[in-house]
């Protein structure tokens, strides 16, 4: 935002002023964009269509505001370095820039000032040259370097200006033409129209992103400790300094209002800075903007038409506003619920990489509202984001990766695309979350194939991991604390030493390995009778049922943070599976026994399902519950009343130590509990 706001805010302050209210961009390909033409058949900025877009608000000039926007040119022109330097102090301050840049940036905003005049006469050349100035792509490099960004260019002004204007319209979308030609037009108004509203729309785009490139003029402001503070107060002195600047302003946004609002208090399709969002098709008449309604069906805003697509890539460009408006149209619907899901449903989108921002705006107010989640839907891939985590913008890219990326590393049979996940926070590549988000992955080719083997393997340094996951319909279901390459196979998993136990067990220790929440000793061996120990069981049923949390803390003294079962001791101990033989110790090379074992599974299953119900009579099956320690008889009862533990022979065998065989067989009934 450094160099997008120092330029545009500091040397371009006054001309972005007037210009974002009436909503013409300073670039071809920004006009372009802005009007729906394609780039293509818009390659210069004398296109005739896009001229077309911006004359019809000049021709709503009056001759006395036409005269308003020369006598600021005029004005705005003439002013000295020196007071340049005044106006723009604030902002100045923190470039520092050297005095030959200075000048640079003086005459830069001479040039932009010029643009609010020149293009009501049919007058583009200074357009090209504020985009293609040597000195002011050195400038903007200079700003980018001193803000630590890669890049900045004059089409950073042009989305800093959608973003001020997009907010302006959704502040002004309640209001018919004749309130809004009032409300400019009456002197005891002016301050509200030219202070309150102005300075809160470009308090809105600093502090997020609302179009794409927003995130980087935020970033930029931001590294060069630029505040919104620094920016008003700049304006204020153009306003101040030069008396044409508020009667400018004033004029553009009456022809602003007078071309393209109608009397119901929206904009007309194809208005740029509409709050319908969007692009339309090109062409010399009115564009056809995809409108959106947010509140249609609570819960799932179809944002369908808001995706624009740029060779492989596509965007969605969401308009804050409007998400706000979906999450009170849930927040309505589910009165006194928490938990709630809003979910941005992108359709059919025909790019291999999709990205798709949010806004801190967005995430603040998610949280401030009790939304728990935040999911994204398009091509039957799901990814269910729990934004409480989060205090920053965040951008989620999702990109379908060659199929070779997983079948080059294993034999085993592809059941889905290969996806590879990438969230960015605060503009920052993030690869570990506090709590996990969910993916779902859209199945194919599954004919013939074992669906009860089928697992979701994260590529990890040219090998595979299986995580596991649950088979839904056509999908598979598995929460992720850590991004990466991921794809679903069929993973059949052999072992040579199970014969012994392959009647009661055999089919259970394979799906289990599948998912890979229990593994062999190696070999090519499982060891089924060997005994587990508590450690061992806490990896498997974390596993097993998806609970791997990395925000989760264990508090005992036994157990080391860097020790490989501390993870999972952590989420188990958090979620009151395990509590240790005491406070302070876990024990975890002990052997577990069956009691321990099927009160841990009791306590696991409650936490995911707490309606399920308990039957106290179930013990009287076993003839030997009276050695249940009375601790763990609810836990034994309770997975006896839903046949997670079955007894041999009429006895539990509560204090035998678990094998890995019957380790094996009651995790798999326990992910298989309905």
């Amino acid at each position: 935002m450094t160099l997008k706001k120092k330029l545009a805010v500091s040397t371009l302050a006054v001309s972005m002023a007037a210009a974002s209210v009436a909503g013409f961009p300073f670039s071809s390909k920004g006009l372009a964009e802005h009007f729906g033409v394609s780039t293509a058949s818009a390659a210069a900025a004398t296109n005739a269509e896009v001229k077309a877009k911006v004359e019809k608000i000049y021709a709503q000039l009056t001759e006395k505001e036409r005269q308003a926007l020369l006598a600021y040119e005029q004005e705005a022109g003439n002013i000295t370095a020196g007071t340049f330097e005044q106006i723009f102090k604030p902002v100045l301050d923190k470039l520092a820039l050297d005095p030959a840049d200075v000048v640079t940036a003086h005459e830069a905003f001479k040039s932009v000032s010029s643009v609010v005049y020149d293009v009501y006469d049919k007058d583009y050349t200074a357009i090209k040259d504020i985009r293609y100035n040597v000195d002011n792509v050195a400038l903007l490099k200079k700003i980018a370097d001193k803000a630590g960004v890669k890049n900045l260019t004059a089409d950073d002004f042009t989305k800093f200006l959608f973003s001020i204007e997009a907010e302006l319209g959704a502040m002004i979308s309640n209001k018919s033409k004749t309130d809004l030609l009032n409300l400019i037009a009456n002197a005891s108004s002016k301050d509200e129209v030219l202070n309150t509203l102005l300075d809160e729309a470009i308090t809105k785009v600093l502090n997020h992103n609302t179009v794409e490139g927003g995130l980087t003029v935020s970033q930029v402001v931001y590294n060069l400790n630029i505040t919104p503070g620094d920016i008003k107060l700049s304006l204020k002195n153009l306003k101040d300094t030069l008396p044409t600047a508020r009667p400018a302003v004033e004029a553009l946004a009456l022809a602003y209002v007078r071309a393209y609002i109608n009397d119901g208090g929206t904009t007309e399709p194809g208005t740029p800075g509409g709050n319908n969002g969007g692009n339309g098709g090109g062409g010399g008449g009115t564009v056809t903007t995809p409108v959106t309604n947010p509140t249609a069906t609570p819960g799932l805003y179809d944002v369908s038409k808001l995706v624009t697509v740029v060779g492989d890539k596509a965007t969605l460009k969401l308009v804050d506003a409007d998400v706000l408006k979906a999450f009170d149209a849930l927040v309505a619907a589910n009165a006194g619920k928490t938990g709630l899901t809003l979910t941005l449903d992108l359709g059919t989108v025909n790019a291999a990489t999709v990205e798709v921002p949010l806004s801190k705006a967005i995430i603040e107010a998610a949280k401030a509202k009790g939304i728990a989640n935040i999911a994204i839907t398009f091509n039957g891939l799901t990814v269910t984001i729990p934004v409480g985590q989060f205090s920053e913008a965040i951008a989620l890219t999702t990109s379908t990766v060659a199929d070779t990326t997983v079948t080059s590393l294993s034999s085993m049979k592809l059941a889905s695309s290969v996806y590879d996940f990438e969230l960015t926070v605060g503009g920052v590549v993030t690869t570990t979350f506090k709590e996990p988000i969910i993916i779902k992955l859209p199945l194919k080719n599954t004919e013939g194939l074992d669906r009860e083997l089928l697992s979701v393997a994260k590529v990890v340094y040219e090998e595979l991991q299986y995580q596991g996951g649950v088979v839904d319909g056509e999908h598979i279901i598995e929460p992720r604390p850590v991004f990466s390459s991921y794809a679903v196979l069929e993973n059949k998993v052999s072992f040579k030493d199970i014969a012994s136990v392959q009647a009661w067990a055999g089919r259970q220790i394979s799906v289990v390995a599948a998912k890979g929440a229990i593994e062999g000793v190696g070999n090519g061996n499982f060891a089924p009778k060997n005994n587990v120990t508590r450690a061992e069981f806490a990896k498997m049923l974390i596993r097993a049922l998806n609970l791997e949390n990395n925000s989760a803390k264990q508090s005992f003294g036994d157990v080391s943070s860097t020790a490989w079962y501390a993870p999972y001791v952590a989420v188990a101990a958090e979620k009151g599976i395990i509590t240790g033989r005491s406070a302070a110790q876990f024990d975890p090379n002990a052997t577990i026994t069956r009691a321990e074992m099927a009160t841990m599974i009791a306590r696991a299953v409650k936490s995911q399902k707490p309606d399920a119900a308990t039957s106290v009579s179930s013990l009287s099956q076993f003839s030997d519950a009276g050695k249940i320690a009375a601790s763990l008889k609810d836990g034994v009862a309770f997975a006896a009343s839903n046949n997670l533990v079955i007894g041999n022979a009429g006895k539990f065998n509560p204090n035998n130590t678990a094998t890995r065989a019957e380790a094996a067989v009651i995790i798999y009934r326990t992910i298989n509990f309905k």
